[in-house]
């Protein structure tokens, strides 16, 4: 693939794809950043807006597994567009529907159409992601994800200026999905041109005819991975506040600025970490993330509070690069790619599904703060599975560049 692609070329898209994530990170949070006015304008307990909110997740558990045949049949480009296309206008719907006070049904019908679009983007990028890297020569999917993690902070900062001015919802979450739709249109245009060899999509379509990624054990292995890293980026995106403020006993703006310190080295972890990928390989770097993940679950739950500060920096790092390099590793067939990464992405998905309550659960019995205890038991488990990560072609063969 390094040498289909111009170099030129490889970094046009290389930049259309981080500007795609960046949009699509931006879009996420600026709707998240107004849930507290959703809650308000619609006059709605903790229990109802859960349920609206399942309603994202419920359209990106289909979007996700039709992910992968949409974009074996119609590429990573147009993959894109279409989740864009669906995904902008429902949050634009539920955006006007709670500005004019409307039923919570419609805007439930306008998240489900956002989750769906997510699920078909979420595919569709991760899948240009890894054409790019191969093109490029050099694990940078990391960088992918780093550049949604930015995209999400803008969209908060933007979000809480926009509370904070009383701009309507439906303005600010429509300028904002027009935005997003602006730039992910205009950069997938600069995404790699397909250009299989006829006699190689044949052998793909035929593949696709024959197996199932849901029947490949090492692609529910990869996706067994990603969950881990998923719940342990989910559950203190969910729950990393919370537990400082309960568990802790510091004020809410302490805990928000624990959050910040989780996200912030995450960010770190993704940018630097792929160097530590090309010169160590998939499997040792996994290891030592997974592991420190699990060492800064340990300090921030019995740590005093400067060493949970501490540990949520390390837990951040350790949660950095299992998702991306999840993606890679589902990806090393070209044939195969958009079918594997659709499989592990919904298989990740449920992290974010069953995280919560079951973080929940076991805070109602046991406190927030060591309900977190089970992010680290998820980690052992990742650890464990961590070699699935290796590309079958390299398996005996000791430590892999690029993760290739």
């Amino acid at each position: 693939m390094a040498n289909d692609l111009e170099s030129a070329a490889a970094i046009r898209a290389r930049n259309a794809v981080l500007a795609v994530f960046a949009a699509n990170g931006f879009a996420f949070s600026s709707w998240a950043s107004r849930v507290p006015d959703i809650k308000t304008a619609l006059a709605l307990s903790p229990g109802q807006l859960s349920v609206l909110l399942l309603a994202i997740s419920a359209g990106s558990v289909l979007g996700l597994p039709l992910a992968g045949r949409l974009n074996h049949r119609i590429g990573a480009a147009n993959g894109v567009r279409l989740g864009t296309a669906v995904g902008m206008p429902g949050v634009v719907l539920t955006g006007i529907t709670v500005q004019l006070r409307g039923p919570m049904l419609l805007a439930a019908a306008g998240l489900f159409l956002l989750g769906l679009g997510i699920g078909v983007t979420d595919v569709s990028q991760n899948l240009e992601g890894t054409v790019v890297e191969r093109a490029i020569g050099r694990a940078i999917m990391p960088w992918f994800h780093a550049a949604f993690s930015l995209g999400t902070v803008v969209g908060a900062v933007v979000g809480a200026g926009a509370t904070y001015l009383r701009i309507p919802m439906g303005v600010h979450i429509g300028v904002a999905a027009a935005l997003t739709f602006a730039v992910i249109y205009t950069g997938a245009a600069w995404f790699t041109p397909a250009t299989e060899d006829p006699d190689a999509a044949d052998q793909a379509r035929a593949d696709v005819a024959v197996r199932s990624p849901w029947l490949e054990p090492r692609t529910l292995l990869i996706g067994l991975m990603v969950l881990a890293a998923a719940f342990a980026e989910g559950s203190a995106n969910d729950w990393m506040a919370v537990a400082f403020v309960d568990g802790h006993h510091v004020g809410k703006a302490v805990g928000v600025i624990a959050f910040s310190v989780f996200l912030i080295f995450m960010t770190i972890g993704r940018i630097l970490g792929t160097r530590l990928l090309n010169e160590r390989g998939r499997v040792p770097v996994l290891r030592v993330l997974f592991t420190l993940a699990i060492v800064g679950c340990l300090l921030v739950v019995f740590g005093y509070t400067w060493l949970a500060f501490a540990g949520a920096a390390i837990w951040g790092i350790g949660a950095s690069l299992g998702f991306p390099v999840g993606m890679s590793a589902a990806a090393d067939d070209p044939r195969r790619a958009a079918l594997r990464l659709s499989t592990v992405s919904t298989i990740g998905y449920l992290a974010f599904l069953a995280g919560p309550p079951a973080l929940g659960l076991l805070g109602d019995h046991f406190g927030t703060l060591r309900a977190l205890l089970l992010v680290g038991a998820v980690s052992v488990l990742a650890i464990l599975v961590v070699p699935v990560a290796q590309p079958p072609a390299q398996v005996g063969r000791g430590p892999q560049r690029m993760g290739r």
